[in-house]
């Protein structure tokens, strides 16, 4: 719900501020279930210098526009990629990130000719831009795309279509591991690895990955987890329960902020400039950095799918 997401970024910013002992900064939290425009509005009349959130797409404009007119820069925790700007800096995790990073890895042990399977839609699409871009950057060809409709057996229909057609040695399949499960069970039956298997940041965290023996050996990238599990160690002893994975992203923009703001003089605008540094910053996700478009850069591992467990094959660089 929009008030027990509003609760727990509450409890994230407190957590934050605690693990810094920060007394420079103040936050205030305003829920947007009365609307994202009346809360952006109510938070600037405050005298707040820097919003932080909201987490749904959909609810950037309403905020960015009276934020622009107070020159209040917005760190979105969403990964609308187009709703970035010079003001509005994209925190999310984007999902075509994590499939360049793959493929990327992918070229350096030998694929060539990669394949796709993705959903219909919105992000099915954004992951075979990212594929194709990928594969122009770094090398090898995309020689078919077999597109499917979400739900019954179409994954399944889509890989019978594509393993038909022939001529790949590489798989991305852009979906949850129960769905590429059932994909991967055409493309490797028996759970022989005949194609090598790719994934997107959709399969961290799901347990489903170990227990398909037809994802044996499948690749795919993510933030690195290490933090993460002393995040919610110390989450849970301070505040009973376990935080949303997403906490970090709220987490991890206070910290920005907290670095950010040494050198700002309260009652100024917020330096938006300095939000973005070629260095980066260092948070619980990993490495992190703001691009000149206002979107994220992100670090991450790469792992495979390996007898029963999920295990990294490539870390995540901590430095840009």
């Amino acid at each position: 719900s929009t008030q027990s997401r509003s609760s727990a970024a509450s409890d994230v910013y407190k957590r934050q501020l605690l693990d810094t002992n920060a007394g420079n900064l103040r936050i205030t939290t305003y829920d947007t279930a009365k609307g994202p425009e009346a809360a952006a509005r109510q938070a600037i009349a405050e005298g707040n210098k820097l919003i932080l959130g909201p987490l749904l797409g959909s609810n950037i404009p309403s905020v960015t526009a009276p934020a622009r007119a107070a020159d209040v820069p917005v760190i979105s925790f969403s990964n609308d990629t187009g709703a970035a700007g010079p003001d509005v800096f994209i925190m999310g995790h984007i999902p075509e990130q994590s499939i360049t990073r793959t493929v990327q890895y992918a070229r350096s042990q030998g694929a060539q000719n990669f394949a796709i399977i993705a959903p219909d839609g919105e992000y099915g699409s954004r992951a075979e831009d990212a594929v194709r871009r990928a594969v122009a950057a770094y090398g090898g060809a995309v020689v078919w795309t077999e597109r499917f409709a979400r739900g019954n057996t179409s994954i399944v229909s889509a890989a019978e279509r594509l393993k038909a057609h022939g001529g790949y040695d590489t798989v991305l399949v852009a979906d949850g591991a129960r769905l590429a499960a059932q994909a991967a069970g055409v493309l490797n039956p028996g759970g022989a690895m005949t194609t090598r298997l790719l994934g997107t940041e959709l399969w961290s965290g799901e347990g489903s990955v170990t227990r398909a023996s037809a994802l044996t050996g499948a690749w795919f990238s993510a933030v690195s987890d290490d933090r993460y599990k002393r995040f919610t160690d110390s989450y849970e002893a301070r505040f009973g329960s376990q935080p949303y994975r997403i906490a970090t992203l709220g987490y991890d923009a206070v910290l920005l902020t907290l670095r950010v703001a040494r050198d700002w003089r309260p009652g100024r605008d917020f330096p938006a400039g300095a939000l973005r540094s070629e260095d980066g910053f260092l948070g619980l996700d990993g490495a992190f950095r703001f691009g000149r478009n206002g979107l994220v850069e992100r670090a991450f591992e790469v792992r495979e799918v390996r007898d029963g467990a999920v295990v990294v094959v490539e870390n995540a660089p901590s430095r840009f």
